[in-house]
């Protein structure tokens, strides 16, 4: 009896000792290779070399919008089409944290080119124009002006004020 307790320990030990646990801690986001105006997700070590084992369903939220996604040896298509260019923001969260990428996804021709924002530029840009405005008294009109584009800009291509700040403090949670 304890020689069958001790095999039956050894074979869940064993058990649980192969099995692997895939995360998505990196990842990269291109067009469909179908042409179909859609993004795919590609799963990414921290070098950006794409990882073919990564399969299942995994959480991600996209411009807000949360929904599973399924992965096939490391790519998963986001259901959503873009009609137009627009900011497109995508987070996941996993036990090792929130990863997550602003992209400016720009629309030509039928083609999707996602560009990668770095959120420091959302917050440098207009700290530097309110500099501007204080240091050049002259200037504060022309700076509220453009400071006002900015903000049409990012509304209207879908970005707007809570992904903004979303953006801005996951990434200081990353830098800390």
């Amino acid at each position: 009896m304890k020689t069958l307790y001790y095999c039956l320990l050894l074979l869940m030990i064993s058990a649980t000792g192969f099995a692997q646990k895939a995360d998505v801690n990196n990842f990269i986001v291109k067009e469909s290779l179908l042409k179909n105006s859609k993004l795919a997700i590609i799963a990414a070590d921290s070098l950006d070399q794409p990882l073919e084992n990564i399969n299942g369903l995994y959480t991600f939220s996209v411009s807000g919008f949360t929904q599973p996604v399924k992965f096939n040896d490391g790519v998963a298509i986001l259901p959503m089409q873009l009609e137009r260019s627009a900011f497109v923001y995508i987070k996941h969260q996993n036990d090792k944290g929130t990863h997550s990428k602003l992209l400016y996804v720009y629309k030509k021709d039928g083609t999707l080119n996602p560009y990668t924002i770095n959120s420091l530029w959302l917050v440098v840009i207009p700290l530097l124009l309110i500099f501007m405005a204080f240091a050049f008294r002259k200037l504060i009109i022309f700076v509220v002006i453009i400071l006002l584009l900015f903000m049409y800009f990012n509304h209207s291509n879908g970005l707007n004020l809570s992904t903004f700040f979303e953006t801005i403090f996951d990434n200081l949670k990353k830098a800390f």
